[in-house]
């Protein structure tokens, strides 16, 4: 990502109706520190019940997904700081796999924090980090080796899409893989709106600061002056749609400067929309597969039924 990327996309977001932020950009070197503290709530329920499957699950998850003895790649994106996958890269390791680890994000600095910290974690696992969009570095990781991909994409990230987009981006995904290449996707399962709600808003205003860091990076990447104490973090859920939703509304009306001369106006109470948290129905994980041609393979799911892990193959 250059400099004049994320400044585009910050003004695209801002100057329109309404006024959005990309939640990609929460991962700079803070926002990836507050987002390890969000897992770590207690509020924040998707840590647990994800855990709970890579962790009691580990050999079947394994085995379903690479069941042969045939060489191959996984690809994570969004790896984050790959706790979960680490269960499954140890399990392979153990079994003698013959295995790449390609952990995919936007944060340079979590790419190489994995590729320091997994060999460490994994005695002579072999990573290979790529940083960037997701879809390009799946490209990238197929023009480096023909073998073929285990796909993660966990931590229910994608629910960070709009349901439009999300079809995008899994038909896009599933175009650009090879045939047998297998998916791990997570999904977050509509369950007590209370339950949900309280996890984007969490006791220990841990996702305020998430939310209000971005302004930060704005200011100190785009030279604005952003009045964080003039913002207030608002999140909702609605339950027929299962979109929970994260808002930053302006306290005041006021006037917000960039480095260029630039300004962006907010009215008493207008509103940013800063991140989709989408939450399913497995009618709706069957529906979306189906749509796009993936075999569904095999549904993991934790001790409440609060979360999905699902396994398509093309």
């Amino acid at each position: 990502m250059t400099k004049n990327t994320f400044k585009n996309d910050i003004y695209e977001g801002l100057k329109s109706t309404p006024k959005s932020l990309p939640s990609k950009y929460f991962y700079d070197e803070k926002g990836d520190i507050l987002f390890q503290k969000i897992m770590a709530c207690d509020d924040y329920y998707l840590t647990n019940a994800d855990n709970e499957i890579f962790s009691q699950q580990t050999k079947e998850l394994a085995k379903a997904l690479a069941s042969n003895n045939e060489p191959f790649d996984v690809l994570e994106l969004g790896a984050g700081d790959a706790t979960k996958s680490t269960y499954l890269l140890r399990e392979w390791q153990n079994a003698e796999a013959d295995f790449t680890y390609y952990p995919i994000d936007i944060s340079s600095t979590m790419i190489s924090y994995l590729e320091n910290e997994m060999p460490k974690r994994i005695p002579n696992l072999k990573v290979h980090g790529l940083t960037g969009e997701y879809l390009e570095q799946v490209l990238e990781a197929h023009r480096i080796s023909k073998r073929k991909k285990v796909i993660l994409f966990l931590g229910s990230s994608i629910g960070n899409f709009e349901l439009h987009e999300a079809h995008d981006f899994l038909r896009k995904l599933y175009d650009e893989i090879q045939s047998d290449d297998v998916v791990l996707i997570g999904f977050d399962l509509k369950k007590n709106p209370h339950t949900i709600l309280k996890a984007y808003n969490d006791s220990e205003g841990i996702t305020r600061e998430f939310n209000l860091n971005l302004l930060d990076r704005i200011n100190q990447e785009l030279a604005a002056n952003f009045d964080r104490s003039k913002f207030e973090h608002f999140p909702i859920y609605n339950p027929l749609t299962g979109a929970c939703r994260s808002f930053l509304i302006s306290q005041v009306a006021q006037e917000v400067k960039f480095g260029d001369g630039t300004s962006i106006y907010f009215d008493a109470f207008e509103a940013i929309d800063m991140e989709l948290s989408q939450k399913f129905a497995v009618y709706d994980i069957d529906r979306i597969a189906t749509r796009i041609g993936f075999h569904k393979q095999s549904y993991f799911f934790d001790s409440k039924n609060y979360y999905c892990n699902a396994i398509w193959k093309k």
